[in-house]
């Protein structure tokens, strides 16, 4: 158990750098960096240069993401999501095909390369987790699920790629990542085998309390990435905040009824008699996560803070979702008692 634990907070880790990652592929422009998928240019490893691709390589890469944006359609259609499906095959913005860069590639292609050795190490996890099927029945059923979800994880990013980044692609792929984090964080805290004293400190909807109000943060988050896509290419980085709308003063706004709820939840935390590193890295984060916004909504959203911003929400989210789950081991240790 314990190296099914390590081996689970090594696969953790390593989410959240391609969630790290990811941030730096969108706040550079990267995410077109390779136009197919699971190769990048037709290969394993990619070109240096625009002098090693074909002169009509831009055309040959349109028709090849439309052939699969066909295919996909006809799945949407399947669950009812004509006008999706039709948008998806009618609008000319998405078989727009970017010029080869070479660094954009490259960025592109490390992320795929994180993401392969995700996929690894989560088989890992969902192998090693059989040997616990008779005892720890409900960690083999999460393991496995955990594969499976990176598994659709990884056919999505394909999805993204071919749709030439449409917004609704992106954030759909950024909340799987979420839950796949909420997964391996179960994981992590079940096969640690320990609890603490601030599990008894703290109610556990005050701590549910706190994740609905950063996804709902983190939701509205996306909303205003979705809509910095839309003007980024007409407007200069110095407009893009005065031009957004609503939902970016929503986001901006409800930051203070996150700070407020997780306040008084680390006040909590900080009154047990537990280690204090939990509740002060709670509170680094959630400041680091407005004072990030902060910057952004001043300073012209430099690329930057982009991927720290939302790698900050996202651990946030991982380390509530860690206390939530110690506050139910607890409680089931007492109850069984």
């Amino acid at each position: 158990m314990r190296s099914f634990h390590r081996l689970c907070f090594a696969t953790l880790i390593a989410v959240y750098v391609l969630i790290l990652v990811g941030g730096i592929v969108r706040s550079s422009g990267s995410g077109m960096g390779c136009p197919d998928w699971p190769r990048c240019f037709g290969r394993w490893v990619p070109p240096t240069s625009v002098e090693e691709l074909p002169d009509d390589y831009q055309s040959y890469y349109v028709k090849y993401r439309h052939r699969k944006n066909l295919r996909f359609a006809k799945y949407l259609t399947a669950f009812g999501l004509d006008d999706t499906a039709n948008e998806l095959i009618h609008d000319e913005s998405i078989r727009e095909e970017t010029a080869f860069n070479p660094a954009k590639t490259w960025i592109e292609y490390f992320n795929r390369l994180v993401g392969v050795t995700i996929g690894f190490l989560i088989f890992a996890v969902a192998a090693t987790s059989l040997r616990f099927w008779k005892r720890e029945r409900a960690m083999t059923l999460i393991a496995v699920l955990s594969f499976l979800l990176v598994a659709f994880q990884g056919w999505l990013g394909s999805i993204v790629v071919s749709t030439n980044l449409t917004p609704w692609t992106i954030t759909l792929h950024m909340f799987l990542a979420l839950l796949i984090v909420v997964l391996l964080v179960y994981l992590t805290q079940r096969s640690g085998g320990r609890s603490d004293q601030r599990a008894d400190a703290v109610p556990a909807g005050w701590v549910l309390a706190c994740m609905g109000v950063l996804s709902i943060q983190i939701l509205w988050g996306t909303r205003v990435r979705e809509s910095i896509d839309q003007i980024s290419a007409e407007l200069a980085r110095s407009e893009w905040i005065s031009s957004l709308g609503l939902d970016f003063f929503l986001h901006r706004s409800f930051s203070w009824v996150v700070l407020i709820l997780h306040v008084g939840l680390i006040t909590k935390l900080v009154k047990t008699q537990s280690s204090k590193v939990f509740p002060l890295t709670l509170i680094l984060l959630i400041l680091g996560t407005i004072l990030s916004g902060t910057g952004m909504a001043y300073f012209a959203v430099p690329p930057y803070l982009q991927p720290v911003h939302l790698l900050m929400a996202t651990a946030t989210f991982g380390m509530l979702s860690y206390l939530l789950f110690e506050i139910v081991t607890t409680k089931k240790t007492s109850l069984a008692q």
